[in-house]
């Protein structure tokens, strides 16, 4: 009897004890996670900093410029990469500007315009090893706030710190509250020309030189910045385009090319400080970046990522009547994103199909010459023989004097000094 009584109190511990356990177990359910603090500097530091360094590693490829054989690649809000690709089989890295929040620039003359989040930085480059900070334009670029974050208006994020941690599920809440930093679950992640007063910008651009204005586009607007002195930009107004989801901007003659989500949008800027719309050409909803020639626009269209729709393609816009664009022809492709036209060749970044080189010479028959594998493309400038890449792998030459073996002759890597 007192065996069976001594068995029935073990039990009843054990039953209490596994009940209390799995309360405490529900009260402290835990995962990990992975932070990103934001590092906060002032206004004054941060544009007294603005200042070149050693050439270092390029972390995550952003835009493309080119001016006087110096090729200009952004560093995903970090700053911009100088390289000399007078050697196009042979670049070197010059040096680096550090600039926090930058993910456009232009060059005009000596002078790199850039973003610094919502201001426009003029810096003379004309000794890239020890750059200048030469003027700074402060709140052009209200889109560029970070949404879910609501710092004093004098800080800056200067850099992103990453933090390891397992919390609470309740502990999560409370952090979402205070506004702590952004954080990500632990399977998540945070992406030679001719000498002239302007550069040359890739199709993936939302900075445009044109004469001696600079336009910038943000999700609804252009933006109108006199350049004629170019260290000392001014910014003269801001015009609504009347769309909602603009992405890039392309010059040509007296008029801009906008890309949006939507279609294609061109403006008239014979009257430099005041663009007119005069005419748009619509689409499924697919992000679009666009070129254009004398006779003809050519917009790639691409699904799979925000911009929604499963339209991969190329579109052959006729623009001869600039107030009413007319499709010629579509192509299909497999993930198109930036583009670039020499004479009558067009190069097309397909994403991971690599870069594509066709004869376009009749756009009613547009003929694939070559592919270049081993990239997943971004954005390319092609002048003179020489296309400019900027892939998920980093930057790449490839000579296409030959187009039907076109070829790369050189790579910057990503994380390679």
């Amino acid at each position: 009897m007192k065996k069976l009584i001594n068995q029935l109190l073990l039990c009843a511990i054990f039953v209490f004890t596994t009940i209390v356990f799995q309360g405490c177990i529900k009260d402290t359910v835990t995962e990990q996670y992975t932070f990103y603090r934001p590092v906060y500097a002032t206004k004054t530091d941060v544009f007294a900093n603005i200042k070149s360094s050693a050439p270092t590693a390029i972390q995550s490829v952003g835009k493309l410029f080119i001016k006087d054989g110096f090729v200009f690649v952004n560093d995903v809000n970090k700053g911009v990469h100088v390289i000399d690709y007078r050697n196009p089989t042979s670049p070197k890295k010059v040096s680096f500007i550090h600039v926090p929040g930058n993910v456009d620039m232009a060059v005009r003359d000596n002078i790199l315009y850039v973003d610094c989040y919502t201001s426009l930085v003029a810096i003379d480059i004309t000794n890239p090893l020890s750059v200048v900070n030469k003027k700074v334009i402060n709140g052009v670029f209200p889109h560029r706030v970070y949404r879910d974050f609501f710092p004093d208006t004098s800080l800056i994020i200067t850099n992103w710190v990453r933090v390891d941690t397992i919390i609470s599920k309740d502990a999560i809440q409370s952090l979402k509250r205070e506004n702590w930093g952004v954080f990500f679950a632990s399977s998540a992640s945070p992406l030679a020309a001719s000498k002239s007063m302007n550069g040359i910008g890739g199709s993936m651009a939302r900075f445009a030189l044109l004469q001696d204005r600079m336009y910038t586009v943000s999700n609804s607007d252009i933006k109108v910045f006199n350049t004629t002195v170019a260290e000392n930009p001014n910014y003269v107004k801001s015009v609504e385009t009347g769309v909602f989801d603009v992405e890039t901007i392309f010059p040509f003659g007296n008029h801009l090319f906008l890309g949006s989500n939507t279609g294609m949008h061109i403006f008239n800027v014979s009257n430099v400080d005041n663009p007119v719309k005069t005419g748009s050409f619509t689409h499924a909803r697919v992000c679009d970046p666009v070129i254009a020639d004398d006779k003809f626009a050519y917009v790639t269209l691409r699904s799979g990522n925000f911009c929604g729709g499963f339209t991969n393609q190329l579109d052959v816009v006729n623009i001869a009547n600039l107030s009413n664009p007319t499709l010629i022809k579509s192509y299909s492709l497999t993930n198109p994103h930036g583009l670039s036209k020499d004479g009558n060749l067009l190069m097309i970044c397909d994403g991971s199909a690599g870069l594509k080189v066709f004869d376009a010479a009749n756009v009613q028959n547009i003929k694939l010459l070559t592919t270049v594998t081993g990239m997943n493309t971004f954005d390319v400038i092609a002048i003179n023989g020489y296309a400019f890449v900027v892939a998920k792998e980093g930057l790449f030459c490839i000579d296409y004097s030959q187009p039907n073996s076109a070829k790369i002759i050189s790579q910057l890597s990503l994380n390679v000094q």
